[in-house]
């Protein structure tokens, strides 16, 4: 209960896969993100059909590589310009057992919240 709080309350996309690339979860923002694209109904759906055959071989690839030592588990993936944001494949692990990945967006904007404000 609380992990799912954290990737819920982030403000980022999170889009959380098996190794069979099937999406399992998407928190509320990857929802919101992705809804041209079908938002909650890619549940259950392929995160392999949302990519080109570049994209997609490239996944498998980091997949790959994080099946193969357990200390793999971080793979820089992209940078969009436009939304100033760096993209991520991060290993999921039971143990040392590799379970999944997921996809996890950073942006790199300047906060613009004030400290502390619990108006």
């Amino acid at each position: 209960m609380y992990f799912k709080s954290i990737i819920d309350q982030d403000r980022s996309s999170v889009v959380i896969c098996n190794l069979e690339h099937e999406i399992i979860y998407m928190n509320p923002a990857a929802v919101i993100n992705y809804e041209k694209w079908g938002g909650e109904k890619l549940l259950g759906q392929s995160l392999l059909d949302c990519h080109n055959a570049e994209s997609v071989e490239k996944i498998k690839q980091v997949v790959e590589w994080f099946a193969a030592s357990k200390e793999h588990n971080l793979v820089y993936t992209f940078h969009n310009e436009r939304q100033n944001k760096d993209v991520y494949m991060v290993a999921l692990r039971d143990g040392d057992k590799l379970i999944g990945y997921y996809e996890k967006h950073e942006y790199r904007n300047l906060e613009t919240m004030k400290l502390y404000d619990l108006k």
